[in-house]
């Protein structure tokens, strides 16, 4: 999963692997090994990679589709105006998941993408 992630988020950004390689301070054949799936990014450099590209590690790592998720339930009640407090933490992660999955099928002006 971090492999697909990691190569989407270069892409939308429209950089090539130099570039991240260089921000890393690593060699760009390691990244590139990173893209291919046959390296995998270390601790720091997930968290590096994640403040980079402005996405949670957790996204990185295939655990949610939302690219920034909030670390407390206050925050993430605030973020959607849903009252799910009550609910257990992997209660709350289904529901995110699935608004993050809502706002992909939907664009901006309300239409279903094609």
């Amino acid at each position: 999963m971090i492999t697909e992630r990691l190569i989407k988020l270069r892409e939308e950004k429209k950089l090539n692997k130099k570039v991240i390689a260089e921000f890393l301070k690593i060699d760009q054949s390691t990244y590139g090994k990173y893209e291919l799936g046959k390296r995998q990014p270390d601790y720091n450099t997930l968290i590096k990679l994640a403040d980079f590209y402005e996405v949670s590690v957790d996204y990185l790592l295939g655990r949610t589709c939302m690219k920034n998720s909030s670390n407390s339930k206050a925050e993430t009640n605030a973020s959607h105006n849903l009252d799910i407090s009550s609910l257990p933490d992997e209660a709350i992660k289904q529901v995110e998941d699935y608004i993050d999955y809502i706002k992909q099928k939907y664009n901006p002006d309300g239409n279903l993408k094609k």
